[in-house]
């Protein structure tokens, strides 16, 4: 990282950073906590990772890019971790196959846990002579780098999720994560139309806190009028969608659509099942449950996000002219909320709130809800660089910059996002067909 992302980390103390670090570091492992060594082992697909591959890879982070760099006679709690848990970092070294983190049965999940110890020591120990010493040159990068570690390490909590929740979903006997279910019954709330004026926005982050290099520089963006829908397309509005043979009907479906509907026999979202009398379920971590009508919708692809907005907009009055929302309409609309009184409002469910599940609107007022948390918003805008980005130095630098290609912009954070985790600027990319993730959509139009 360069110093134009140390700035934040460099005006805190080691010690106020030591803290953070330990009690993250502790919030993982207690995520993997309800799961055996069975559970943590296996790999549902490639594009998850086990729950041991993610307790081993943050703590990998700490090793290779803090402690390795940083630690006075620094030595490597094992050699083989440095290829075994390095994920996409090409400048770092080799990488064992994304795909066969499923297959590594050595180390345990013991020997993990006791790495995750030792390296978290070493770092405490590391923050802790920074806080006693007078301030040398390498300290803004070595609390650059912790931070980024940290945020890093909550990326990685909502993986441990969602990967888990695909693992668990392949179980005929629909297992239970979190026993608790947290829904209760509430009234719908009426969809209306959030006016925007459009014009000349200034977006991306700004301001000395943390965030990554995708965020930033901050930049200039014409927006025509524009309209948002106040909340999340919900369960029973995509339900209506399946009864009226959405993913049968090719009017709908973007060509690169159509062709993945038909290649993998799609006919719901993700977890949605067909019970002999007719009615429909949906697995969660809490196990396999009812279609909640209000509830926001989720696990769905870029395809059928924008496959929704076509039949919406044809078939209901109310919606006509639904499309996706670019994600610089998203920010402009979201951003200067984000940043006041009404923040805590215009937010949904986090990790935090232990739902664990998009939850119905809590709190009906004026203007946007649930723009933060419950599910991640699809948006229409492809995953590039603002002008003038820069992609940080040295290894760090692979973070998001080579991901520019072939992935669609998603915003606002998830119900297994942790809360400080996420901002109005913060810019998560999938590519498509993905749908795995805690994905859903708000509709727009324009004005």
């Amino acid at each position: 990282m360069n110093s134009r992302h140390s700035s934040a980390a460099a005006s805190q103390r080691p010690s106020a950073l030591a803290s953070r670090f330990a009690r993250l570091r502790a919030q993982t492992e207690a995520l993997a906590r309800p799961l055996s060594p069975e559970d943590c082992q296996a790999q549902s697909m490639p594009d998850a990772s086990p729950v041991k591959w993610h307790l081993a890879h943050v703590t990998w982070f700490f090793e290779v890019f803090v402690l390795e760099r940083f630690e006075a006679g620094f030595k490597p709690h094992n050699p083989a971790f440095r290829v075994l848990f390095n994920s996409y970092y090409n400048g770092v070294g080799d990488k064992h196959p994304r795909p066969q983190r499923g297959l590594l049965t050595r180390p345990s999940m013991a020997e993990v846990l006791a790495w995750r110890a030792a390296v978290d020591q070493r770092v405490l120990q590391l923050l802790q002579r920074l806080d006693e010493a007078p301030p040398g040159d390498a300290l803004p990068e070595i609390l650059a780098l912790v931070e980024l570690g940290l945020h890093h390490e909550q990326q990685h909590q909502e993986l441990l999720l969602t990967d888990v929740k695909h693992l668990l979903s392949l179980n005929p006997s629909d297992p239970i994560y979190a026993p608790a279910w947290p829904l209760a019954s509430v009234a719908p709330v009426r969809a209306t139309w959030c006016g925007f004026a459009g014009g000349l926005a200034t977006l991306g982050h700004t301001g000395d806190a943390f965030h990554f290099d995708n965020e930033s520089p901050r930049h200039s963006h014409f927006l025509r009028p524009y309209a948002l829908l106040n909340r999340l397309v919900t369960h029973g509005e995509w339900l209506a969608f399946v009864n009226d043979g959405g993913y049968q009907n090719p009017r709908w479906w973007l060509s690169a659509g159509w062709d993945w509907v038909n290649a993998h026999a799609i006919r719901a979202p993700l977890y949605w099942r067909q019970e002999p009398d007719a009615s429909w379920t949906s697995f969660t971590l809490h196990g396999r449950v009812p279609l909640d009508d209000h509830t926001p919708i989720s696990h769905i692809s870029l395809y059928e996000a924008d496959a929704y907005t076509r039949w919406c907009s044809a078939t209901c009055a109310d919606f006509e002219g639904a499309r996706l929302p670019t994600e610089f309409e998203w920010e402009a609309a979201v951003a200067p909320a984000a940043q006041g009184a009404e923040s805590v409002a215009m937010g949904g469910n986090f990790l935090e709130s232990r739902a664990l599940h998009p939850m119905p609107v809590a709190r009906v007022r004026e203007g946007l809800l649930q723009a933060l948390g419950d599910v991640w918003e699809w948006t229409r805008s492809s995953y590039s660089a603002y002008p003038g980005y820069r992609p940080w130095a040295g290894a760090a630098g692979e973070y998001n910059g080579k991901f520019m290609a072939n992935q669609y912009v998603l915003r606002g954070g998830s119900c297994a996002t942790p809360a400080s985790h996420i901002r109005a600027t913060y810019r998560n990319f999938f590519p498509a067909e993905t749908r795995w993730q805690f994905t859903g959509l708000r509709l727009a139009r324009d004005a």
